[in-house]
């Protein structure tokens, strides 16, 4: 317990699914947290639930659109004035992009890119000034294993999460060279249980079950990652425990990228 004492961290995507996970975790190993989502009534119920379980002043909420330029300096001024700064940046928030590469619009292309790439490259810029007071400081961004190994049928996805993978690399030499100690890291996992396989369920008429089975059959573990099995790899880049480690990729994948 108390692996991540007096942080303060920003987590983005957090209404539900793995930014829920998130802010979850760190809350309960001792962070102070920021809930941010495009769903703000959604934040602010997580940050209630994580305040009635861990006390009032442990988690705040917010709308936030992680595409706007505006919005992310909103967000990192609530930082500095609910926590008293930021220690601990989670650029968790991602959409899925549609379409082969024939049938992918230029419209669900860009979608994709703003919201997987562009809402990393601001969070990253924004909350630098905030890190750089409080270090240690640590900034993870969630990518994907799709971000390493292609699929024919999502080039939007493989290359939004592909360049998060080598932004997360570009800004821990960045720090690294001016001497700050603040790492930065992408972590990678596979397919997830989260609300956004109910949609693929949903939207392919097939009962989730059968769509679990399927993604279960592709991952050499045999099964579907947990939220809880993303955030515990969020939470040890979090804490002190990872002071050594930047640039680098955390891949939660079941085995995949083995194969």
């Amino acid at each position: 317990m108390g692996r991540v004492s007096g942080k303060l961290a920003l987590v983005t995507g957090a209404a539900q699914g793995l930014g829920a996970a998130h802010a979850h975790l760190l809350a309960q190993e001792g962070a102070r947290v920021l809930l941010t989502d495009i769903n703000g009534d959604g934040a602010a119920a997580q940050a209630e639930a994580i305040n009635a379980e861990f006390g009032a002043g442990t988690a705040f909420a917010m709308r936030h659109d992680v595409t706007s330029a505006d919005d992310w300096d909103a967000a990192i001024a609530m930082a500095a004035d609910k926590l008293g700064g930021l220690s601990v940046l989670v650029n968790n928030a991602g959409v899925g992009v549609r379409g082969d590469i024939e049938t992918c619009t230029l419209e669900d292309w860009h979608r994709g890119f703003a919201i997987n790439v562009d809402s990393v490259f601001l969070g990253c810029q924004k909350a630098l000034p905030l890190l750089k007071d409080n270090q240690p400081g640590s900034i993870i961004n969630i990518s994907s294993i799709a971000g390493l190994i292609a699929s024919h049928t999502m080039p939007g996805y493989n290359a939004s999460k592909a360049a998060v993978w080598m932004l997360t690399k570009s800004v821990a030499l960045y720090c690294a060279k001016r001497g700050w100690d603040i790492r930065c890291n992408s972590v990678h996992p596979t397919f997830v249980d989260t609300p956004i396989l109910d949609g693929i369920s949903k939207n392919a008429g097939i009962e989730k079950d059968v769509v679990m089975g399927k993604l279960a059959r592709q991952i050499p573990l045999g099964r579907v990652g947990e939220p809880i099995d993303i955030a515990q790899g969020v939470l040890y880049l979090a804490s002190d425990e990872s002071r050594f480690m930047t640039g680098a990729e955390l891949k939660l994948d079941g085995g995949i990228s083995a194969m």
